[in-house]
């Protein structure tokens, strides 16, 4: 129970139990990341059937609303900060990552940031009102991501809670997130691309990047969701 409060606490903005946790309790709170994703899909579903009442773009910026919110951005603002430094790294890897970790945003990541959140919003428009249920169960695949990229790529940055992460990450939790996706995919269809998405954006890091961060994997996520909306808003066509 402890990490999962872990999970949800450090994920989401959800009103949460306060528990001494350390860096352990928080390499381990990955196992259960898809959970805390599951919570968030729950909310942008929820929200998003309850906007489409009004009409599809209501819903769709409901829950585009509710995405940001029961996240507090946290995974944006990875996305901004990985597209500042490949923006302006230029093949530089120190200057990657001393501009990733500069708190102040460049006109790299507020491109990456607009264009993301307007992809979200045309893509959840184009959902048909059925593909709710389905929507829910998006966010807990991408965040199957960070477990695949932990345990796959090197951290960036040694030492300290990155390699800690990695650690934690054992084979029958990837393994086993991979299959629950997998199955899922058997109700719904669009959730069998994730484990695709997820290999993809795995091997880009690795080419690109040679590892990840905490921001790498916030950037993931983001990506993920949005190849996980394009499925279904492609699965829905007639």
């Amino acid at each position: 129970m402890k990490t999962l409060i872990v999970a949800l606490g450090f994920l989401t903005r959800l009103p949460m139990p306060r528990v001494e946790a350390d860096e352990a309790d928080f390499a381990r709170a990955i196992r259960l990341y898809p959970v805390a994703g599951l919570a968030i899909g729950v909310i942008v579903a929820g929200a998003g059937w309850l906007g489409a009442r009004v009409d599809p773009w209501t819903g769709a910026l409901a829950a585009l609303v509710a995405w940001v919110w029961a996240t507090g951005g946290l995974h944006l603002d990875g996305l901004a900060d990985l597209s500042d430094g490949l923006g302006a790294a230029h093949g530089d890897r120190s200057r990657l990552l001393a501009v990733m970790a500069d708190p102040h945003i460049g006109s790299f990541g507020v491109t990456a940031l607009a264009m993301q959140l307007l992809a979200k919003l045309v893509l959840l428009h184009a959902l048909p009102p059925a593909a709710w249920a389905g929507v829910a169960l998006i966010p807990a695949a991408a965040r199957i991501g960070p477990l695949v990229w932990a345990r796959m790529l090197p951290p960036l940055r040694a030492g300290g809670l990155g390699a800690m992460v990695a650690s934690a990450v054992r084979p029958v939790d990837m393994i086993g997130w991979i299959a629950a996706a997998l199955a899922s995919g058997l109700l719904y269809p669009p959730l069998a691309v994730a484990p695709l998405v997820i290999l993809t954006l795995s091997l880009w890091f690795r080419r690109k990047l040679r590892g990840v961060t905490g921001d790498v994997h916030g950037a993931g996520i983001e990506l993920t969701e949005t190849a996980l909306l394009l499925a279904a808003a492609l699965y829905a066509l007639p």
